[in-house]
């Protein structure tokens, strides 16, 4: 699976670059048929706590995409948020495909 990183007004460090590759190339465990992976990081007003965004969007086959944003303290735990958001909705789109 190919994974995309986009920041928006901030260039993110290798430290993180591997974090979020780590992450979301797992989510290859929970689904096969995955294409690519996009992950865009936002910094909301740089004086305020809890103003990291980390949004992921997920190609997979015959349903276009999957779709999650989630905000916290640091894009780590962003990240960690969104990889869970996914992964539950892949489980979704699997138990979906199972019943068809």
């Amino acid at each position: 699976m190919e994974v995309k990183i986009n920041s928006v007004h901030l260039s993110p460090d290798k430290k993180l670059v591997d974090f979020i590759n780590k992450k979301v190339s797992k989510l290859d465990t929970f689904f096969d048929g995955i294409i690519s992976a996009e992950v865009t990081l936002k910094v909301l007003k740089p004086e305020v706590s809890n103003n990291k965004i980390s949004e992921l969007k997920l190609s997979i086959p015959s349903n276009g995409y999957l779709f999650a944003k989630k905000q916290a303290d640091t894009f780590e735990e962003a990240t960690d948020l969104v990889v869970d958001a996914i992964r539950k909705q892949l489980t979704k789109y699997k138990e979906k495909l199972k019943n068809k």
